[in-house]
């Protein structure tokens, strides 16, 4: 799934959202300049969770 997450825009905050989806077991493959975030293998729910407790709203596009 891909999703959009607007307020990651800068490494800190990259570093932020990674570290969020590793710690719900998942990897994720971050396009900051697009502020968007592959994750594979995981619950949209889980994903969207995670990042929801870190400070990061997202929306899957894809």
């Amino acid at each position: 799934m891909i999703l959009s997450v607007p307020n990651m825009t800068c490494g800190h905050c990259k570093a932020a959202v990674e570290a969020a989806i590793i710690e719900v077991g998942g990897k994720a493959d971050i396009n900051l300049a697009d502020r968007e975030v592959e994750v594979n293998g995981l619950p949209e729910a889980t994903v969207l969770a995670a990042l929801k407790a870190a400070g990061y709203e997202a929306e899957v596009i894809e």
